[in-house]
């Protein structure tokens, strides 16, 4: 069992984020958190909640992962934050990253919720994925 897998994997994700200027600057920066600073601008990224699931087989030890990736903006409408939803479903979809000690053998994503946040100051688009890895 190999909790570290799921540090390896947001590590990974938001190097694959970052590196895309086209979705950094239309963030306006590298506005990808775990938990964004008080004054964070919007529109921005976050990692949510995750969870991990025993996947081992006899030969090989490795998990489950589901992950959830929350961008926050407060533009008045979902257009903003469904066009950034669906530029990180495209950058993460199948990609192959690299994770530190731990090999991703498939990551996939699975789903979308969106709804309005702090009396509909913020729209939010939550992504859900499901990935898989394998301890090295």
């Amino acid at each position: 069992m190999s909790l570290h897998s799921v540090q390896a994997l947001r590590a990974a994700v938001r190097a694959a984020l970052v590196a895309d200027a086209t979705l950094t600057a239309a963030l306006g920066g590298e506005r990808i958190y775990d938990a964004p600073p008080r004054s964070a601008a919007t529109p921005y990224v976050t990692f949510a909640d995750a969870q991990w699931r025993d996947w081992s087989t006899f030969s090989d030890k490795g998990g489950e992962q589901m992950f959830t990736l929350d961008i926050w903006t407060d533009d008045l409408g979902l257009g903003q934050a469904l066009g950034l939803a669906d530029q990180i479903a495209k950058l993460l979809d199948t990609a192959p990253l690299a994770l530190e000690g731990h090999r991703l053998v498939d990551l996939k994503f699975n789903a979308l919720e969106t709804r309005r946040q702090g009396n509909g100051r913020f729209a939010r688009a939550s992504l859900r994925f499901r990935a898989i890895t394998e301890t090295l």
